[in-house]
């Protein structure tokens, strides 16, 4: 009977022992279960963000090939699109030129490591690495994949733009490579494709290069390695698509690392595994914020501008998206100041491009602290900058801020020891409440700016829809104006020019005319100052005087005087080129006076000086043209040493007003002949004009009163009436008798 009890008693022990036990492995079951749930879900994620960040780096590391590719690609386009390497590779042929522009610029830079000249068959004509020439040729150099990038631009396959860019194998390394053919900015070599000139840019990846690509964008243990499919490298190809070699990485890992960090708390408790899942999503998130911030600042790399720390063109344009976009949905304005330098050229040319950089560099200091935060600023290229307003008051703000940035130019620029003045153009133009998108603003505002440097420079224009037009008919025009010049179209017509006691003929003054096919004649007033800014003055001004001297054969007892330009004088093979046109003529140049207003003796005396010496060196002589309507400086006077002084119409027609234009015109005589620099009149038109400036002492008259320019069979017409110049001489000296004491 005990027994029998004790089993009953027993029997729901047994049953929860056994039950707990069960529970106890159920919940060891669900335990492990769980743990091994979360373990396969912690590898799942690790492997994701191992993944997620070998993606990230395989894009950032793509990108950072293409911009290296893209920087050299910018800077070839900069050094063979230039003027002045056109003039020296075809006219001067100046080899010492291209070494130093070209050959010597490799030394230490990170632009680029060597430096090749081409001829149009392809071989070198100038090679150098590392700032020294190459050694033995530039055989190293010259591989085929490079000479098929060569061939490419030389056939014309390579796009509208005459350059080919492409990672090339050479005896130094890998390195980005580009062929670019040299020609002026307008692109017009006016050479034949067999004289042509090309010029090719390596720029290797050497180890520190490498390393800077891995400090900037953040890719430990970066490498370069002979070509591989492993994931962790990119692979770098030649144009034809042959892998070359790979930019290779170490992985960092961090979900294993995030992993390996967790791992010893989940064998604890599933409470640390919640744990752990709360801290897996806190590092992911971690990991994610510094992705996108590596994006962003990759993003903020690519839309800056290296020299100038602003915004660069991509930038701009990204800027004027979002405003253009924001000024849409608030219906607020969007304004776009289009600044560019005026005599940026010249400081470059005078100083050189470090001192042109430093200039950008204090230019660009000096509008951030106008502009001020609520404005956007960016270097657009070159010396052109570009800024962005928005909001309601917008345009007021622009119209102000314009006013502030010309008074700023205003002062000259201190440049370590140097001093530069520079102006500024500016061009405004409003999208109200964003109708206009970004590209079609940054159009009308460049179109401003331009507008601006026709009406004298230093100054801002508003965009008027006109413009447009005018533009249209200018560009037209520049057209028809190149194709007449090459035709031979352009007439030369002469004006007498009288001896002043004689009034017998002594010279002509050589004047360009143009009857535009279609049109009819156009005023020299309008399309001299289209080609000075197309660059057709040169052509224009060759073209003139080759006319007149093979007319001036035909009159050995006449002179013959012809303008020059301020863009012809800025040429340096300028002086070159009037050489050869009097050796074609086979004219002496000492009858022959070119006249030269102050303007390019202003901006750069240095070079003005050394071109009169070579010009007076063939035997020609130089006049200051319409002396008294600008600076009239008399220190360039005594600076320059002119052959001929001529004053000014405006100077003459002034002798109507009084007895003080009378006596300004006879001060400004004595100082001429202090100087020993005999005076031409010109502008003169009536009688007693002529009798005051003779009797002031003007050695030469020229004016309508003596005739007006006129075609060479009438100048020959009036050269066999000689009587009637002295029948008006004759009246005129009894005239200047009568009123001589007028002067006194």
């Amino acid at each position: 009977m005990r027994l029998h009890h004790l089993d009953k008693r027993l029997r729901p022990l047994a049953t929860r022992r056994v039950a707990v036990a069960a529970l106890l492995v159920v919940f060891a079951t669900m335990a492990m279960m769980v743990a091994s749930i979360v373990m396969s879900a912690l590898d799942r994620v690790a492997t994701y963000a191992n993944h997620l960040d070998e993606e990230r780096s395989r894009e950032t590391l793509v990108g950072a090939i293409q911009t290296f590719e893209h920087q050299l690609g910018a800077t070839l386009l900069d050094y063979t699109a230039w003027d002045d390497a056109a003039v020296n590779a075809y006219d001067n042929q100046d080899m010492a030129w291209m070494i130093s522009n070209f050959g010597d610029m490799t030394f230490d830079s990170d632009l680029f490591d060597v430096a090749i000249v081409l001829d149009a068959q392809g071989r070198p004509m100038m090679a150098y690495a590392d700032g020294q020439p190459i050694d033995g040729g530039a055989e190293g150099y010259l591989t085929p994949t490079l000479m098929g990038l060569f061939e490419s631009v030389r056939s014309g396959t390579s796009g509208l733009v005459p350059q080919a860019l492409g990672f090339v194998r050479t005896e130094k390394g890998i390195g980005s490579a580009g062929v670019a053919l040299i020609r002026p900015k307008s692109g017009d070599i006016g050479q034949p494709p067999e004289k042509f000139v090309y010029l090719s840019f390596i720029r290797h990846l050497s180890p520190s290069t490498v390393k800077r690509i891995s400090e900037a964008y953040v890719l430990p243990g970066l490498n370069l390695i002979p070509p591989s499919s492993n994931k962790t490298s990119v692979t770098i190809s030649a144009p034809s698509g042959e892998p070359v070699a790979s930019l290779a990485w170490t992985p960092r890992a961090p979900g294993d690392q995030s992993r390996e960090q967790v791992k010893p708390l989940i064998t604890a408790a599933l409470v640390i595994i919640v744990i752990y899942c709360l801290l897996l999503v806190v590092i992911g998130n971690a990991e994610m914020r510094r992705v996108r911030a590596d994006e962003a600042d990759a993003v903020k790399l690519a839309q800056t501008d290296r020299l100038s720390g602003l915004l660069n063109r991509a930038g701009l344009n990204q800027l004027l998206e979002d405003e253009v976009q924001r000024g849409r949905d608030a219906g607020e304005d969007v304004v776009l100041l289009y600044l560019d330098l005026d005599g940026f050229k010249e400081v470059n040319d005078a100083y050189g491009h470090a001192t042109g950089d430093r200039l950008i560099r204090a230019v660009a200091a000096g509008l951030s602290v106008l502009v001020g935060e609520n404005a956007g600023l960016a270097r657009i290229g070159g010396d052109e900058f570009g800024i962005v307003l928005t909001g309601k008051e917008a345009q007021s703000r622009a119209s102000k801020l314009a006013e502030s940035i010309l008074a700023f130019f205003d002062e000259p620029v201190l440049l370590g020891e140097r001093t530069v003045v520079v102006g500024c153009s500016i061009g405004i133009c409003v999208s109200e409440g964003g109708i206009v998108d970004g590209g079609e603003l940054t159009r009308r505002a460049d179109m401003a700016m331009y507008s601006s440097k026709d009406g004298g420079r230093g100054r801002s224009t508003v965009y008027d829809p006109r413009m447009d037009e005018e533009r249209e008919t200018r560009n037209q025009m520049e057209i028809d104006l190149r194709g007449a010049i090459a035709r031979g179209e352009i007439e030369v017509v002469y004006q007498p020019v009288v001896d002043a006691k004689t009034f017998s003929l002594v010279s002509v003054e050589a004047l360009a005319r143009w009857n535009r096919k279609g049109h009819g004649a156009v005023s020299p007033d309008v399309f001299i100052p289209i080609a000075e800014t197309s660059g057709l003055i040169d052509q224009l001004g060759l073209c003139v005087l080759r006319r007149s001297l093979q007319q001036l054969a035909h009159w050995p007892d006449l002179k013959l005087s012809v303008n020059v330009s301020p863009g012809q004088f800025r040429d340096p093979s300028f002086v070159d080129h009037v050489a050869c046109v009097f050796d074609e003529a086979d004219i002496e140049p000492g009858r022959v006076v070119l006249e030269m207003t102050e303007t390019y003796f202003i901006q750069s005396p240095d070079r003005a000086r050394l071109a009169m010496e070579r010009l007076r060196a063939l035997g020609l002589r130089i006049a200051l043209d319409d002396f008294g309507a600008g600076f009239s400086s008399v220190g360039y006077l005594r600076q320059f040493g002119f052959d001929r002084m001529k004053i000014d119409r405006s100077l003459v027609q002034s002798l109507d007003r009084g007895h003080r234009a009378v006596e300004m015109l006879q001060a400004t005589v004595a100082l001429a002949r202090s100087l020993g620099i005999p005076v031409t009149a010109e502008g003169v038109e009536t009688e007693q004009q002529a009798v005051i400036l003779r009797l002031a002492g003007c050695d030469q008259l020229q004016g309508y009163l003596f005739g007006r320019p006129q075609s060479p069979e009438e100048i020959a017409s009036l050269m066999l009436r000689p009587m009637e110049l002295r029948a008006k001489a004759a009246e005129l000296a009894f005239a200047g008798s009568r009123d001589g004491a007028m002067l006194v």
